[in-house]
């Protein structure tokens, strides 16, 4: 269970990726009904740092916070920057003692020079992917998704990506309740799959006194995910065409019409999974997948388990 987290700073730590861990873990939500974390923020000896923006961090903790911490966060960092001997090597000794490490968009350019990288699937801000591939040849750099879990390391493009990866985690580790809630103390999405595109275009407007947002028509799907519906069916509920309607739905979202209802069936599925004692043929029913079968497919690809072994390993945690 995640209980210690630890944040690594150096010099040149940029102020809104180091502030998305503090706001996720560090802030005491207890009074909410959120779970609590043992969170420090920790440097080389517990040195100041300078943050990128020009002023200084006073850290309340040093490398040693990192070899106790169930899960080390690294905010995005200059790049280029060296990282010291003592951080890489606390880095490497995380990583083999299983310990989650988690990347905040250049971030993951502290994680390639401690050498964690190589052989793994990861990301970065779609700026500095190219970047990324140069310096760590080795590393697989998926350029166009907002976070990538591998093993016990997690990558996360840049800035709001960041709480994107956060949430993922919390869910992992507390269930799709505890994320939600949490996501909506902070006011952001609920749940943004993290093979999601960076590319999202700004909607065009439809009409001049219309911001054209699609966001009515997703606010009611996710009521009425058990419907079967349809690209047609959407668009004229949108009152478009459907070509058009496809058009605009990606370029709002950065996903398909497809892609992004079965996104949020296996959402539901697992919230249901999760909370509930209801068979695999309900919960497949009530999440808009017809059947078992159905969901144990998508399900499968999306989580990597079948809907029976997520609801007994997520019970055994």
């Amino acid at each position: 269970m995640l209980k210690r987290v630890a944040v690594l700073l150096m010099d040149g730590v940029a102020a809104f990726e180091l502030g998305v861990a503090c706001e996720v873990f560090g802030s005491d939500r207890t009074a909410d009904g959120l779970p609590g974390y043992d969170f420090t923020l920790s440097s080389v000896d517990g040195q100041v740092v300078r943050c990128a923006s020009g002023f200084s961090i006073v850290p309340n903790g040093g490398l040693d916070a990192l070899d106790a911490a169930d899960l080390i966060i690294v905010p995005a960092h200059q790049i280029g920057s060296e990282v010291p001997a003592a951080a890489v090597a606390v880095l490497r000794d995380a990583d083999v003692r299983g310990a989650r490490l988690l990347s905040l968009c250049s971030g993951a350019f502290v994680l390639g020079q401690a050498g964690l990288l190589d052989g793994r699937r990861c990301t970065t801000h779609w700026r500095h992917a190219a970047q990324l591939a140069a310096c760590f040849p080795r590393a697989m750099v998926n350029p166009d998704v907002l976070y990538v879990e591998d093993g016990n390391l997690i990558t996360s493009a840049g800035t709001a990506a960041g709480v994107d990866a956060c949430l993922h985690l919390i869910r992992q580790e507390h269930g799709s309740a505890i994320a939600t809630k949490l996501a909506r103390r902070m006011v952001v999405p609920p749940h943004r799959d993290g093979g999601q595109s960076q590319y999202i275009e700004a909607p065009v407007p439809a009409r001049a006194d219309d911001t054209g947002s699609l966001e009515p028509l997703l606010t009611w799907l996710v009521s009425n995910l058990d419907k079967q519906l349809t690209v047609d069916d959407l668009a004229a509920r949108s009152h478009m065409a459907p070509r058009t309607f496809a058009r605009r739905f990606k370029a709002e979202t950065g996903v398909s019409p497809h892609d992004w209802l079965t996104g949020q069936r296996v959402l539901l599925a697992r919230q249901l999974l999760e909370e509930t004692h209801l068979g695999v043929d309900i919960v497949a029913s009530r999440s808009g997948f017809g059947d078992a079968v159905n969901l144990r497919h998508h399900f499968s690809r999306r989580v990597g388990a079948t809907p029976q072994a997520y609801r007994q390993t997520f019970r055994n945690r």
